[in-house]
């Protein structure tokens, strides 16, 4: 790969990989949509790459800025991977299970977009608090 040899070269480099944090700024983000995605050894297995990617992608394309987008750690449900937790300011989390590249879009057109939770992709939590 060869060096950057400008600034200029440094600031297009920069605004080429800008849009790719799109939907990961978490300053404020008391007061966004929180979607993490499972990106622990097991989620990574069974897709969550190509389901965050989707999600961000999506979140991009809608023009979504009151959304974040990050990344957890194991939450205990491997057999449901990849999961991908929803927190709206004010209302309880929603954990899905088994979301794909696919769904991971239809949960921002669907849930973020239009406030309609995907009742049948919902982990039933066994412990409170989490």
């Amino acid at each position: 790969m060869a060096g950057i040899k400008s600034l200029e070269e440094l600031k297009a480099l920069r605004d080429k990989y800008k849009e790719n944090i799109i939907g990961r700024d978490t300053s404020d983000s008391e007061n966004k949509i929180r979607i993490s995605v499972g990106m622990a050894t097991c989620g990574i297995a069974s897709g969550a790459r190509d389901t965050i990617n989707a999600i961000i992608d999506e979140v991009s394309k809608e023009k979504l800025t009151n959304v974040v987008v990050v990344q957890s750690g194991c939450l205990g449900y491997c057999y449901a991977e990849p999961t991908v937790e929803v927190r709206v300011p004010g209302k309880e989390p929603v954990l899905y299970g088994n979301i794909n590249a696919e769904r991971g879009r239809e949960i921002i057109k669907k849930h973020i977009k239009n406030g309609e939770i995907q009742k049948d992709w919902i982990i039933e939590r066994t412990f409170k608090n989490i």
